[in-house]
């Protein structure tokens, strides 16, 4: 019987490896794994590259995972807190000091770049950045009259997201505005684990508001108690 829930986050944790690129849902705190990125402070995995949407605010989360000195390599849209009077910006400090690597890309590109990945392609244009600091080292062409960037496939070895609801065959839906990056990172992952808040029978979850079906994830965790 297919069943891929997880009795708890160190099992469904247990083989990330130091030096794996983990894929982390979210928009600051909208959708973001909390559970399972502290899980993986705990796991003791080392030298990740880290892609999301920013690099962590205030203290926990991704943040905290930076502070621990786990991430070698941040790739990201927005490394900066939005009011860093109100945050301590430990990305930046770390930053600063040499002791973390940024990839820096834009939000849209982040997003095809993983889509292109899930989709199995080589590659995608994007007029982004096109005539800037961003497009040193990457082959420019000419579509019509206009300059494109070849952006390569972001693939992740693991991808950790947030789900409101899930069934044991892996079968996702999520709850308003955490519904962002997790469903383009779930399918453009080897592996993707997922923490829900509610656990569903089979039959439970209508299929219409199934965004994520359970071809692309391997493991669930369900933890009641956090906000989607």
């Amino acid at each position: 019987m297919l069943n891929k829930i997880h009795a708890n986050i160190p099992s469904a944790l247990a083989d990330i490896f130091d030096g794996a690129t983990v894929l982390v849902g979210g928009f600051g705190g909208a959708g973001l794994p909390y559970e399972l990125v502290h899980g993986l402070i705990d796991q003791g995995a080392r030298d990740l590259t880290i892609v999301n949407n920013n690099s962590g605010t205030g203290r926990d989360g991704l943040a905290a995972l930076v502070d621990a000195g786990r991430v070698r390599k941040m790739i990201c849209s927005f490394p900066k807190a939005a009011d860093p009077k109100s945050d301590p910006n430990i990305f930046l400090r770390w930053y600063k000091q040499g002791r973390i690597e940024l990839e820096l890309v834009p939000q849209g590109t982040i997003v095809e770049r993983l889509r292109a990945a899930a989709a199995g392609l080589g590659g995608v244009y994007c007029p982004t950045g096109a005539g800037t600091l961003l497009a040193e080292g990457k082959e420019v062409r000419m579509i019509g009259d206009k300059q494109y960037l070849l952006e390569l496939p972001l693939h992740g070895d693991f991808a950790l997201i947030k789900a409101h609801q899930g069934d044991r065959w892996g079968n996702l839906s999520y709850r308003k505005a955490a519904r962002n990056f997790n469903p383009v990172m779930a399918m453009a992952a080897k592996a993707t684990i997922a923490q829900v808040q509610q656990t569903l029978e089979l039959g439970q979850l209508d299929p219409e508001h199934v965004v994520t079906p359970g071809i692309f994830v391997q493991r669930v965790v369900s933890i009641p108690g956090a906000n989607t």
